[in-house]
């Protein structure tokens, strides 16, 4: 049987475009680097949190296929690449592994393959990185084989929005390289929207974000104004939400994570500097406001503390919620990390609990987990609700604590009970 598709890179964005290709009965193959995750792949068992062990295993029945054997990209009629892109020393993108991915590609280009990045990337990558690697070996993107971006846009633990209903983004380098994405992605998504070009679309993915890194970074100011004032955010934010036109709610917290807003609106700012020689003010902006969440809440504790008449130092502090998000098991960028190092730095001992993460390998041992903890905050010093997991009970939680530091505003109010 012909692969219709190869999805290069069978993470958290690949792994559900593989699925919904599977499932509209494409037969896709799908490539990663790491043997270890293509032998789970293969014997049905899921590594991200979006797809379950019985999803996989049905991906398999279907005939999806995972390899490490870089020849057999030239089998499909489609290349995906979804490889990570994080952020260099420069605080540019690293596209290291894309640059690989695109190289395998390469050596297996055959005339007539559709070749689309989803990769998160600065403005120009697809002309000016991807298409010159494609080409060195004689084929031209739009003549002999067909070149276009289509931004990812997968919300881990989103369990409304996924790849298939999720409107799919798609430039082409040339007309007929748009359409032959479009028709591509057609076939297992319900909405294809056509960008002018390349550069459109990525630029779209890095505007998504930005909006919502900017956005994130006003309400955690006025985090910061609002309690030093005397006036409860959370409340403001309600009442603001009821106007049906021109608002839209979003929330303050403990400092933002995940690969998308804490990273991709520096790739725009990056490329701005790089190439027009001033800074985009916004994004800087917000990155400094962002950044300093987790010392702001460091901060908050001592204060806290002190007020019961015991120094940072010594305390034992409770993080409940270490993922970037709640209800997954997703570490990346996580601003749990930065708090706890912050509070151990300072003297503090550190524990933490979290349903999905039974080793929190960043702190290298050590915050000590606890295993209960409803036990587990009426023994702290302080609580910190970092992550609201739909697992924790946190009116009971707030009301054991000996102090409840809520930091998503989901708690009661009461006397143990403070807000960010």
């Amino acid at each position: 049987m012909a692969v219709d598709a190869v999805i290069i890179g069978l993470g958290y964005v690949g792994l559900p475009l593989a699925q919904e290709a599977t499932r509209a009965g494409r037969k896709v193959l799908g490539f990663d680097i790491n043997q270890h995750v293509v032998d789970e792949l293969n014997a049905g068992r899921s590594h991200i949190d979006d797809l379950s062990d019985a999803d996989v295993a049905q991906m398999v029945a279907g005939g999806f296929e995972a390899t490490t054997d870089e020849s057999r990209l030239g089998e499909a009629a489609a290349a995906v690449i979804c490889v990570p892109t994080p952020l260099s020393q420069d605080g540019g993108p690293d596209l290291r592994a894309v640059e690989a991915a695109v190289d395998a590609v390469a050596r297996q280009l055959r005339p007539g393959m559709l070749v689309v990045l989803e990769s998160t990337t600065y403005p120009g990558t697809t002309d000016e990185v991807v298409r010159p690697r494609l080409e060195a070996g004689g084929l031209v993107a739009g003549v002999d084989f067909y070149l276009a971006f289509s931004p990812e846009r997968i919300d881990p633990g989103n369990a409304k929005f996924g790849a298939k209903n999720t409107p799919k983004v798609v430039g082409g380098h040339t007309p007929a390289c748009a359409e032959a994405a479009a028709e591509f992605y057609g076939v297992f998504v319900e909405q294809v929207v056509r960008a002018k070009g390349t550069r459109e679309a990525e630029t779209a993915k890095l505007l998504e974000n930005t909006y919502r890194h900017i956005n994130i970074a006003l309400v955690n100011e006025m985090a910061r104004f609002c309690h030093e004032l005397g006036i409860d955010l959370w409340d403001v934010i309600n009442a603001a939400k009821s106007k049906p036109f021109g608002f839209q709610a979003f929330y303050p917290g403990p400092g933002v994570g995940g690969h998308c807003i804490p990273i991709d609106p520096n790739y725009l700012s990056h490329n701005v500097r790089a190439r027009l020689g001033y800074p985009f003010r916004f994004v800087e902006l917000a990155q400094e406001i962002n950044s300093q969440m987790p010392a702001y809440v460091v901060q908050r504790v001592q204060d806290l503390l002190n007020e019961d008449g015991k120094p940072l130092k010594g305390s034992a502090v409770l993080l409940l919620g270490v993922t970037y998000k709640p209800n997954i098991a997703d570490q990346r960028e996580s601003p749990a990390v930065p708090l706890a190092r912050q509070l151990l730095a300072k003297g503090a001992n550190v524990q933490y609990h979290d349903p999905h993460v039974p080793s929190w390998g960043p702190l290298g041992g050590q915050a000590v987990r606890v295993e209960d903890p409803t036990a587990g905050v009426a023994e702290a010093d302080l609580t910190v609700l970092v992550q609201n997991h739909r697992e924790y009970d946190v009116d009971l939680l707030a009301k054991t604590a000996t102090r409840f530091f809520d930091t998503r505003g989901v708690a009661p109010e009461g006397a143990k009970v403070h807000r960010l």
